[in-house]
């Protein structure tokens, strides 16, 4: 994740109290413009819903004098980045939890902010107060001719959409978004295919036989992006082995595949340094194979259990009698999320969901 400054630092947040004051000079922004005080130590969600409190202070109470405030404000090109985030979550706190009409108009003013930098966060506070009318607004903006607004209609109601609030009610109901991802799958846009695949991802994980079964729907009517789109799509069930994500994509269980390996530079890696391994893949049918290639980490555990990950390595199609020759190398390096401990690791070799070659390793720490 990147840190709040390099992305919502101090002149971020002066820019926009200088922006709302020549917009709005009659208004009060003498909190935003001395919130940095505030928010100085706090990380970039927290920071962003702190500065969105400071700008609520400054708006109208009245939805159709902040519509126009902002429409002032989208008139001025420097009002765009990084600022836009807290002003979404300034306009969700004032309208998100008001009757039907103030609702309304919050989702009308999260659109036109949305090309400036994407509502997707404040748009959480709409879903988590009423689902069904914040996605029947976001079924419209699938048609928009604005990509931004499209991609919001799919990222925003991602379940579980990296930073943002949780929304219980889609992870529960992984469903209730289907519509919108059949709408825009095709789209035009590669940014709006790209959050369509990582939405279907995400159902993955809740309800994986859901997000094959969209996959391949769509799969069945594709253009000549749809293949790519379902591969993103079916990447986390790819890693996990499941079958019918793997057919989907043709990775089947391939009769007469011979693995050898990994075959390990060294038995010893250190923190700081990489493991470097080789595989071999042979077809020994005599027809051809195609291999969806991955490497599994077991990493060690505080505890002294082990934790498997998987890394994406290779695809290939292999004919006859052929063999394909394989080098990686794995980095350890200190991660924020994940903490390395010293002591017995091992490598796999995964070939179309299938595991081989379980070798083990000792990572040092010093």
């Amino acid at each position: 994740m990147p840190l709040a400054d390099e992305l919502l630092g101090r002149d971020v947040v002066d820019s926009l109290a200088e922006v709302l004051t020549r917009v709005a000079p009659e208004r009060d922004w003498t909190d935003l413009a001395s919130v940095w005080d505030r928010v100085d130590d706090l990380g970039l969600s927290d920071r962003a819903r702190a500065v969105g409190d400071a700008v609520l202070h400054g708006l109208p109470s009245e939805v159709d004098d902040v519509e126009s405030l902002l429409d002032a404000a989208l008139a001025e090109t420097d009002f765009a980045g990084w600022m836009i985030w807290p002003v979404t979550e300034a306009t969700a706190r004032l309208t998100s939890d008001a009757g039907p009409e103030r609702f309304d108009r919050g989702l009308r003013i999260l659109e036109k902010l949305t090309p400036r930098l994407s509502s997707e966060f404040a748009i959480r506070s709409f879903l988590n107060h009423d689902l069904e009318r914040t996605l029947a607004r976001a079924m419209t903006w699938t048609s928009s001719p604005d990509e931004h607004v499209r991609r919001l209609a799919s990222e925003g109601t991602r379940p579980r959409l990296p930073w943002a609030k949780s929304v219980p009610l889609l992870r529960a109901n992984p469903h209730a978004t289907i519509g919108i991802l059949d709408a825009l799958y095709r789209d035009e846009s590669v940014t709006v295919r790209r959050s369509v695949a990582n939405h279907l991802n995400d159902i993955s994980w809740l309800d994986p036989a859901l997000a094959v079964t969209t996959a391949r729907r769509w799969a069945a009517s594709p253009d000549a992006n749809t293949d790519r789109v379902v591969a993103h799509a079916m990447r986390t069930l790819v890693k996990q082995a499941d079958p019918d994500a793997l057919d989907l994509l043709g990775f089947g269980t391939p009769a007469g595949l011979d693995v050898e390996g990994p075959r390990l530079g060294s038995e010893r890696v250190s923190l700081g340094g990489a493991l470097e391994f080789t595989a071999t893949v042979t077809n020994e049918a005599d027809i051809e194979a195609r291999v969806a290639i991955d490497y599994v980490i077991h990493f060690r555990k505080a505890n002294g259990s082990s934790s498997p990950k998987v890394f994406k390595l290779a695809k290939r199609t292999i004919g006859p009698g052929e063999s394909v020759d394989l080098r990686a190398m794995h980095a350890f390096k200190e991660l924020t999320t994940r903490r390395h401990h010293a002591g017995e690791h091992a490598v796999e070799i995964q070939v179309n969901g299938r595991r081989h070659g379980y070798v083990g390793f000792i990572l040092t720490v010093s």
